[in-house]
């Protein structure tokens, strides 16, 4: 019964990092942009992301299982640091329409997970194999925001295209 608290913790921690997308919405702000035609459909982020943080969830808790918070405290301190990294994102972006200063922001999460994968791998490859679509996918993201922020760029500040 513990575990399976400890499952829902972890699952309840990924997707508190997405509590920031119902905050800053894309609106009227990114619908206005140019943004590259291989750019998927609006309809694919919500489903996508919800496989990923389940799969993030599941992840942290594979490692807790196997060597518990005290002897995975460092591997599970970059889990916890790339969460909030991912988190922070969403307001970077949509919040104060930044996509540079978001582009340097990802790129630094696109990071902590690669450091995250490295450092669950000894611990449990499985957790470390279930974070790959994550950095795929975050890699994709951050293709996407460079492309957006460069097509953007040249706009009036008052725009946001910063």
């Amino acid at each position: 019964m513990h575990s399976l608290l400890v499952l829902i913790a972890f699952e309840v921690a990924s997707f508190a990092a997405a509590a920031t997308g119902v905050i800053f919405r894309p609106g009227d702000w990114y619908k206005q942009l140019d943004k590259p035609r291989w750019r998927p459909p609006d309809w694919l982020f919500a489903p996508v992301w919800t496989v990923l943080y389940a799969s993030i969830g599941l992840s942290g808790w594979l490692v807790w299982l196997e060597a518990g918070i005290a002897d995975a405290a460092l591997p599970l301190s970059v889990y916890a640091v790339q969460l909030l990294l991912n988190a922070a994102w969403t307001p970077i972006f949509f919040g104060l329409h930044r996509p540079g200063l978001a582009v340097v922001e990802i790129m630094v999460l696109w990071a902590a997970i690669l450091a995250t994968i490295i450092m669950f791998h000894p611990v449990t490859a499985a957790a470390a194999l279930l974070l790959f679509p994550y950095l795929a996918w975050v890699s994709f993201a951050t293709a996407l925001n460079l492309s957006i922020w460069r097509r953007n760029r040249s706009k009036p500040l008052s725009q946001g295209a910063r």
